[in-house]
């Protein structure tokens, strides 16, 4: 597999701003992960790490819906208005991930 091969079936091109904002929440994520991990080290109390645990999961669905609000409003909408309704079956199918 090449470097870029994972990207292969579709790109988006994204300003500065989105970029930023975007890997900002990553990074507050990642941060999350790492004391979660400490704290199960650590032998911290359960509902303690439940408690990490659960703002972990908000903050990545906080991530999700501010990617799927982009994508909606960009991809999504200049698909359509290029006749592209399949874009409509890959959104469906995504939220339906999103809502497992």
């Amino acid at each position: 597999m090449t470097e870029h091969e994972c990207c292969v079936h579709k790109t988006k091109k994204r300003d500065d701003a989105e970029v930023k904002r975007l890997i900002n929440r990553l990074s507050r994520i990642e941060g999350q992960i790492r004391g979660i991990r400490k704290m199960v080290e650590c032998d911290a109390y359960c509902i303690d790490i439940l408690t990490q645990s659960a703002a972990a999961s908000a903050a990545i669905n906080s991530f999700n819906r501010e990617l799927l609000s982009a994508h909606i409003h960009t991809c999504v909408a200049n698909d359509i208005r290029e006749g592209r309704d399949e874009t409509i079956d890959e959104l469906v199918l995504a939220l339906q991930k999103l809502m497992r």
